[in-house]
C-alpha cells in the first residue's frame, strides 16, 4: 500500500488558499526551502506523519463537503507518484495544487486532475499581499483548462 507524508490537514476550511470555502492539506517535505518561508515545519519529509493513501483519500472526503481541496506543502511534487495516486482517489474533485515549480514542468498527469494551481517559487524580495492566492509577484496562479 502506498504511503504519504502530511505535515497537517487545516482544522477549518479555508476561504484564502484558493477560490471557495477550501479543505487544506499541507504535505511534508521541501527541496526548494525559499528564504521567508512560512512553513519551514514542513521541509523535513521524515519530521512527517506517514499515512496510506487511501487513509489520506478518506479524510479529505469526509472533511470536504463541498469537494473542494486544496493541496499545498511543503512542495506537493516532492512526492510526485504519492501525489498523483492521491489525485486519482480525489477524481471529480475541485483540486487547487501549490508548487514551486513553473506550469511547464508540472507533469500533464498531475494537471489533469486540477482545476487551479499556484506555480513558481516564493521569492522574499518580491513578496506581496495584493494578489490573492500567491505569496510573491514572480508567482502565477492559473485555472487549468482542459481539453474535451
Amino acid at each position: 500500500m502506498s504511503k504519504i507524508y502530511i505535515n497537517s490537514i487545516r482544522e477549518n476550511p479555508s476561504l484564502v488558499d484558493g477560490i471557495g470555502y477550501r479543505t487544506v492539506v499541507f504535505l511534508q517535505g521541501c527541496y526548494f526551502k525559499c528564504s521567508g518561508c512560512h512553513n519551514k515545519s514542513t521541509w523535513d519529509i521524515k519530521n512527517g506523519q506517514e499515512m496510506s493513501i487511501n487513509e489520506l483519500a478518506n479524510i479529505l472526503k469526509e472533511k470536504a463537503f463541498n469537494k473542494k481541496i486544496t493541496i499545498s506543502g511543503g512542495e506537493p511534487l516532492m512526492q510526485k507518484d504519492a501525489l498523483l495516486e492521491l489525485l486519482k482517489e480525489l477524481d471529480g474533485y475541485d483540486i487547487f495544487l501549490y508548487t514551486g515549480h513553473e506550469y511547464e514542468d508540472v507533469p500533464e498527469e498531475i494537471l489533469k486532475y486540477l482545476k487551479y494551481i499556484k506555480v513558481g517559487r516564493f521569492i522574499e524580495e518580491l513578496k506581496s499581499s495584493t494578489t490573492p492566492f500567491v505569496g510573491s509577484t514572480n508567482q502565477r496562479f492559473i485555472e487549468v483548462k482542459h481539453n474535451g
